[in-house]
């Protein structure tokens, strides 16, 4: 799903609510996200998921077409970590599997 999907079925459920409002809305969220990151700050969502950054040490690096080593400096790098909710619902077994693996024991 990309975010014009994402604001186009939060619009569907929403009918109350204009397309250009909901994606402000959208837009305001994702630019919060990306802002608190930017400062180091962690983002938690709960039931869903912590957006955290990671920093990566500056390290010797191989460029693959010619082999020669380069440098590369070091660089921070947004991590996400879903939520035991949202492992849960992932991982959940379908009804119809579910009494499939039922009825052969």
């Amino acid at each position: 799903m990309i975010k014009s999907e994402l604001v186009l079925r939060i619009a569907e459920r929403n009918p109350h609510l204009y397309q250009r409002d909901v994606e402000n809305i959208v837009n305001a969220i994702l630019d919060t996200i990306a802002t608190a990151l930017a400062n180091g700050d962690r983002v938690e969502l709960r039931g869903f998921g912590a957006f955290s950054v990671k920093k990566r040490d500056a390290r010797t690096g191989r460029n693959p077409r010619t082999g020669e080593t380069v440098a590369v400096s070091e660089k921070v790098i947004p991590v996400f970590k879903t939520g035991k909710e949202m492992r849960l619902r992932l991982n959940a077994v379908p009804p119809k599997k579910a009494k499939l693996a039922a009825g052969a024991r």
